[in-house]
């Protein structure tokens, strides 16, 4: 599997895009520039050369951190299927990196933080339109409000259990997120596979309520019912 951090990937520039999503997701975005240069082993004038600033190292971590979890979803969701899932999930600790990032970006708030938001959705909505068209995704009513709804819920869920049992020690992040994800995939997966509710009275409901049904609905439910 890919690494969240490839090996093969050791420029300068790079070591210190790397050492920036470590310590941005370790401490917030307050961070000098000397503290990401000295987790690098480079000068303070090497950074501003290859970034010119701290707005624009942020930019090239956020779309680093996009692009690797954007290739890890397309591999979990499509023709890999779900061998390769398993796979993702039993490796789950190589993303703590990344999901701090995630999480302290979310936190911060800010225009970046919307934008690296709102790109995590139309990634989303992607790899589900992609599932649907290979058939391992059910068609939605509303696909952009789907993609909404399990962004704000991955994202979500993971804010609620860092804050509740929250990690000092960096290290101990990797394992907090394995404990996290035991906890949560098989409701989750059992949810998505199997659904929740056993007929369909509150959907027709809601339906009947909103003046402005999507359009494109899909039609009843095509699982059998007992």
């Amino acid at each position: 599997m890919r690494s969240a951090f490839p090996s093969d990937d050791l420029t300068a520039r790079a070591r210190i895009r790397d050492a920036a999503i470590a310590r941005f997701g370790r401490d917030g975005f307050g961070v000098s520039l000397r503290t990401i240069a000295q987790d690098a082993g480079v000068s303070a004038p090497l950074v501003l050369h290859h970034f010119g600033s701290k707005d624009r190292l942020r930019a090239e971590c956020d779309a680093h951190v996009l692009a690797t979890v954007a290739a890890h979803k397309e591999d979990a969701v499509g023709p890999s299927g779900p061998d390769h899932l398993l796979v993702e999930l039993a490796q789950v600790e190589t993303y703590a990196p990344l999901v701090a990032y995630v999480l302290r970006s979310v936190q911060h708030g800010g225009e970046l933080a919307r934008t690296f938001y709102a790109a995590f959705v139309a990634d989303a909505e992607e790899y589900l339109r992609a599932g649907v068209a290979a058939g391992t995704v059910r068609p939605s009513r509303d696909e952009a409000a789907r993609a909404r709804l399990l962004t704000q819920q991955a994202i979500g869920g993971l804010l609620v259990a860092l804050t509740l049992e929250p990690v000092d020690d960096p290290a101990d992040l990797g394992p907090r997120l394995r404990a996290h994800m035991d906890a949560v995939a098989l409701p989750a997966l059992e949810l998505y596979t199997d659904g929740l509710m056993t007929e369909r009275r509150m959907l027709d409901a809601y339906l009947m309520y909103v003046t402005d049904p999507p359009a494109g609905a899909p039609s009843p439910d095509p699982r059998p019912t007992s």
